[in-house]
Parts: C-alpha cells; sequence; structure tokens
C-alpha cells in the first residue's frame, strides 16, 4: 500500500510565507497591443484599440501597422508633477519630455510598463501624426 501525499494546507504555506518575509504572488500582469495605423491616402491615422484599460505594472505594447514613422508621448496638461515623473520614469529612450522614441519603419514596437499611476484617465498621441488628431487614451485602473 503507497501512502498518498496531501497538497499543503494553504493556511500553512501563508504562514510560513509570512515567516520567511515572502510576500504572496502578485496577479500575472496583463499585454496589451496597439496598433499605429495611417492611410495618408484616406486620411485615417489612429491608435487601435484608441482606449486601453489596464493597471500598473500591465505592459502596452505600441506596434507600428502603416504610416511610420510614429511615437507615443502623453498628454502633461492635467497631470500631477507625480505621475508626469512616473510617466517620464516609464518611457524608456525618451525623444522628449512625455515621449518615446520614434518608431521609423513598419513592424517597429514600443514596450511599455504602466507605472504606478493613480487611477484616472491619460491621453497619448503620436507627436509625427498630432495635426491629424492621432489620440488614443489610457485608463488606469486598480
Amino acid at each position: 500500500m503507497t501512502a498518498q501525499r496531501r497538497p499543503p494546507n494553504r493556511y500553512f504555506t501563508a504562514f510560513c510565507a509570512l515567516l520567511l518575509g515572502l510576500s504572496p504572488p502578485a496577479a500575472a500582469q496583463a499585454v496589451h497591443f496597439i496598433r499605429l495605423e495611417a492611410d495618408t491616402a484616406q486620411e485615417v491615422y489612429r491608435f487601435v484599440p484608441a482606449r486601453v484599460t489596464a493597471r500598473p505594472g500591465d505592459i502596452l505594447v505600441f506596434r507600428v501597422v502603416s504610416g511610420a514613422p510614429h511615437n507615443v508621448a502623453f498628454e502633461a496638461a492635467g497631470l500631477t508633477p507625480a505621475a508626469h515623473e512616473a510617466l517620464n520614469s516609464a518611457l524608456t529612450d525618451r525623444s522628449g519630455d512625455l515621449s518615446g522614441p520614434l518608431l521609423a519603419q513598419n513592424g517597429a514596437q514600443y514596450r511599455l510598463r504602466v507605472p504606478a499611476l493613480p487611477p484616472g484617465r491619460y491621453l497619448f498621441f503620436s507627436v509625427s501624426h498630432r495635426a491629424y488628431d492621432m489620440q488614443g487614451e489610457l485608463i488606469v485602473t486598480k
């Protein structure tokens, strides 16, 4: 007769983790894909989707599909100093204040980890196509 192993008690496991100073596993981060599209013949310049709901720690992947060059920049108006700094810190390879690098070729991607921002709406746009109203909205939730 073989002995059956019982799974560890979840309370015992949590207690041991607390004793060792370990934090419980965090919820998995989500990855959101946003396409950057431009069709000059149709005068269409857009982010698809234009509205993204994410939580701090989630990853936004901006991918140029057509109409390069593009970039991603956040609107400064209405940002608190802390939110401004958090976004600037999260934007790697910045090309300016609140502005990611220029993505010069179709197929290029830019990854952004959503920083610890308070819940709210954060507008973003493509600097090279701002005159064509190429903009989107990041909605940060808890």
